[in-house]
């Protein structure tokens, strides 16, 4: 089955094209057909595409919106598409109304367009995806959301809910949702297939650290708890985000700095993080330069902070699981910044963790879907970096659905 994947933003919009084939009984992708980006929308686009047998290319483009962003992805491969038999959307929040992968009808795309008030800077980015591959290849081919909170609907009752009034939660659908399903999910089945465990007997801990991150404990495949909670804002120090902070601040800083609550809810989603700390950049490579190179001491003291609350989560999470087989890093810092993984890791050798500096240091770059492991042979915590494939989860999640209707 030839799938289109969308995973779209609120100026890009990431594809890639997918062949899913029954192997052994089993579900598997061949190597990327096509694959790129179409980034800039609104402004000055362009149009960047790779794959088989194809070298690298960029284009300008002209993509206002993305209606027209996926007109332009559509006419300019043209042929090199072939028959699409389906196309599967990257969408962050489901609710708790969509647990699970669904294929995309009108009271589906109304669904997901109702719950943009709980993520309104990624929500409203996936239904404009949505509407923009409609428009462009039409009402017959069956489209599937796969959902960023679904992976976590095995979260107990316990772990998803906030100890605020039942009656308050229950009407306003209040909870732990859980974001980066997708990516913690692609982790898990990463690890597992380059290490050959099975992930049914197996307790992990998956961190996907990039501008936005997250945390997630997995015991036997399935989700058991994460640092994100109703909105993406809660965990981790991000690259803009503050993560867990005292829910009090908000009101504290309306009233002294005389904003509205909301606009002090920004600042916190867009003004705080490594960026914050630093008051230099949200981007992880540049403040470890900082650090290198200039001995700056407030960007020092922004990794610190953002190491020292993952080795917090870590913690917890080795508590919540009762011990792990497994540490597993990705996303863009979690994968290509030894450094980081160092700091994460130091002084954790009293629960049997213990990196090797050399296999630490040479684990960058790593090819989407493959692992390294970097702790000592006698760890008794294994420690590994996968690079995760969430295209191909989705491609996978996409044709299931599909064939499922059919």
């Amino acid at each position: 089955m030839r799938i289109l994947v969308i995973n779209s933003g609120s100026s890009s919009i990431k594809f890639r094209l997918a062949e899913v084939v029954e192997e052994n009984s089993t579900v598997a992708t061949r190597p990327a057909l096509l694959e790129g980006a179409v980034k800039g929308i609104g402004g000055a686009g362009s149009l960047d595409v790779g794959g088989q047998g194809l070298s690298r290319s960029t284009i300008m483009v002209e993509a206002q919106d993305h209606t027209q962003a996926m007109r332009v992805l559509i006419n300019q491969l043209g042929t090199s598409l072939g028959s699409i038999e389906a196309v599967g959307h990257r969408v962050v929040h489901g609710g708790d109304r969509y647990v699970e992968s669904t294929v995309i009808t009108d009271q589906v795309e109304a669904g997901i367009d109702a719950l943009s008030e709980l993520a309104p800077l990624h929500n409203p980015a996936c239904l404009a995806g949505i509407r923009g591959a409609k428009a462009a290849l039409g009402s017959t081919v069956p489209m599937v959301a796969v959902f960023d909170t679904a992976f976590h609907r095995t979260m107990s009752e316990v772990a998803r809910h906030y100890a605020i009034p039942t009656e308050l939660a229950d009407r306003h659908h209040i909870r732990r949702y859980g974001f980066h399903g997708i990516a913690h999910a692609s982790l898990a089945n990463g690890y597992g297939v380059c290490t050959g465990n099975s992930l049914k007997q197996t307790r992990i801990i998956t961190l996907q650290l990039g501008n936005g991150c997250s945390v997630a404990a997995i015991d036997k495949g399935k989700s058991v708890d994460t640092s994100m909670g109703f909105t993406p804002l809660e965990g981790l120090v991000m690259g803009t985000r503050s993560g867990d902070i005292d829910p009090s601040v908000v009101s504290y800083l309306s009233e002294r700095e005389k904003v509205e609550p909301a606009e002090v809810e920004g600042w916190l989603n867009q003004r705080s993080g490594l960026l914050g700390l630093s008051g230099r950049s949200n981007d992880m490579r540049e403040l470890l330069r900082a650090v290198e190179q200039e001995g700056d001491q407030r960007a020092e003291f922004a990794v610190d902070l953002f190491c020292y609350r993952v080795r917090k989560y870590l913690g917890a999470y080795l508590a919540v699981l009762g011990g792990a087989d497994a540490i597993v890093f990705g996303g863009g810092i979690g994968e290509n910044a030894p450094e980081v993984r160092k700091r994460i890791c130091r002084n954790m050798e009293w629960c049997g963790m213990s990196l090797h500096p050399d296999r630490n240091r040479t684990a960058v770059g790593l090819s989407a879907g493959s692992a390294g492991k970097i702790s000592t042979d006698d760890s008794r915590v294994a420690v590994y970096v996968v690079a995760a494939d969430e295209e191909t989860w989705i491609a996978k999640e996409t044709a299931r659905c599909v064939r499922a209707i059919n």
